[in-house]
C-alpha cells in the first residue's frame, strides 16, 4: 500500500475516535446542525476504518505465518496462511481504494430530468417520448417516484420538450451520466418507402438543490408570470391562471410549470426547477474548469455532446464515450439500461482510481 493511502487512513481512524467522543457528550445535541454533521461523517468514516482494520489484520497475519516458516513442520501451513494473507490484503486494498475515491455530493439527491427534441422534427419528438418511457420505466424498477412538470407536446404524440422529476435513493448517482445527446437511427412511422432517418434528442440531467438556500436566488431578479395551462387537465385547470412561468433576469434561465391545479404549487416547483438550473450552470462551469486539466473517459458533460446512438435496425444501443455497443435495444427502451450505467460507473471509478494512484 502506498503511504500516502496508508497515512489517509490512519488520519480517518483517528477522525472516527474523535467522533466517538464527540457524539457521545452530554452536549453533542445542543446544536442540531452540528449533530447531523457529525453523525454523516460517522456513518460515512465506519464502513472505510472497518475495511483498514482488515487490511491491518491480514498484515499481522502474514507477519505470524512469516514466523512459522523457521519450523520445518509449519512451513508448509505457514506457506498458505502468508498466501491467504497476501490475497486478503490485494482484495482488501482494492475495496479501500473505492471507498476513498472523491464522493459526488450530488449522488443521493433527486433530479430534473429534460429531454428536448432536435434534429428530426416530428421523428425527434417521437424519440424524446420513447426516451421519457425508457426512463421512466428505469425508475419504477428502481423504486423512484417521477412527476412531469412541464411538457409541450407535438402533433404526433411526441415531446418538443419534457421536464419530469425523479425523486428517490441514489437518483442523481445513476442517471448523472445520461446528459448529452442521444441519436436514433429508424424508419419512422411517417416515411412511406422505408428509408432509415437520423433524429437525436438532448437529455439532461440536474440535480435538485435541498434547500434553495443552497443556490443565492434574489427576488429582485425574477420575473414571475402566471397564465392558462394548456393541454389535459380538465376544465379547471383551463379556467384559471394556474400555470407559472419565472425568468431569472441575469441568466436569461426561463422555467415553467403547469402540472399541478395549484398555482402555489407550480410556483414552488418552478423554483425548485430555477434553483436546479442555476446550479447546473454553477457545476457545469466547475466541469469545464476540470476538463480542462483531465479530460473525463465518460464524457465532457456537454449537452451538444454525442454520447449514445439508438439503432433499431440493427437493435443495437452503443455508447460512444466508453465504446460499448450492446445488442439489446428493445430491453434498453423497456428500462433495462443497468448494464449500460454499471458500465459508466465503472468507467468513471477506473479514472478516479488511476487518479488517486497518480496523487499518492
Amino acid at each position: 500500500m502506498k503511504p500516502g493511502i496508508r497515512a489517509r487512513l490512519e488520519q480517518l481512524a483517528f477522525r472516527l475516535e474523535e467522533l466517538d467522543g464527540l457524539l457521545a457528550s452530554e452536549t453533542a445535541t445542543q446544536d442540531m446542525e452540528q449533530y447531523r454533521r457529525f453523525t454523516r461523517e460517522h456513518a460515512e468514516l465506519t464502513p472505510i476504518v472497518a475495511l483498514w482494520l482488515r487490511f491491518l489484520r491480514a498484515e499481522a497475519d502474514e507477519v505470524s505465518a512469516r514466523e512459522m516458516l523457521g519450523d520445518p513442520e509449519l512451513k508448509a501451513f505457514a506457506a498458505d496462511e502468508m498466501a491467504a494473507a497476501n490475497a486478503a490484503q490485494e482484495r482488501i486494498e482494492h475495496e479501500l481504494q473505492i471507498a476513498l475515491l472523491p464522493k459526488d455530493p450530488s449522488d443521493e439527491r433527486n433530479l430534473f430530468l429534460e429531454i428536448r427534441a432536435g434534429t428530426g422534427g416530428d421523428e425527434a419528438a417521437l424519440f424524446a417520448a420513447d426516451l421519457l418511457r425508457m426512463y421512466t420505466r428505469y425508475a419504477e424498477r428502481q423504486g423512484w417516484r417521477v412527476e412531469i412538470v412541464s411538457a409541450i407536446e407535438s402533433d404526433l404524440g411526441g415531446y418538443k420538450e419534457v421536464i419530469c422529476r425523479v425523486a428517490g435513493q441514489g437518483a442523481y448517482s445513476r442517471l448523472k451520466f445520461e446528459s448529452g445527446g442521444h441519436r436514433v437511427q429508424r424508419v419512422p412511422v411517417t416515411e412511406t418507402q422505408g428509408r432509415i432517418h437520423t433524429s437525436a434528442c438532448t437529455v439532461a440531467v440536474m440535480p435538485e438543490a435541498e434547500e434553495l438556500g443552497e443556490v443565492q436566488i434574489n427576488s429582485a431578479e425574477l420575473r414571475i408570470d402566471t397564465f392558462r395551462a394548456s393541454g389535459a387537465g380538465g376544465q379547471h385547470i383551463n379556467k384559471t391562471d394556474s400555470a407559472v412561468r419565472i425568468t431569472h433576469i441575469p441568466t436569461g434561465i426561463v422555467v415553467e410549470c403547469q402540472d399541478d391545479r395549484s398555482q402555489h404549487r407550480n410556483r414552488a416547483q418552478a423554483m425548485s426547477l430555477l434553483a436546479a438550473r442555476i446550479m447546473d450552470v454553477q457545476l457545469r462551469a466547475q466541469q469545464e474548469s476540470v476538463a480542462a486539466t483531465r479530460r473525463s473517459l465518460v464524457g465532457s458533460g456537454d449537452r451538444s455532446e454525442r454520447i449514445r446512438t439508438y439503432n433499431f435496425p440493427q437493435g443495437r444501443i452503443t455508447d460512444h464515450r466508453i465504446n460499448l455497443t450492446l445488442y439489446k435495444l428493445d430491453m434498453a427502451m423497456q428500462g433495462e439500461i443497468d448494464e449500460l450505467i454499471n458500465a459508466l460507473v465503472a468507467e468513471h471509478q477506473a479514472e478516479l482510481l488511476a487518479s488517486l494512484v497518480q496523487e499518492d
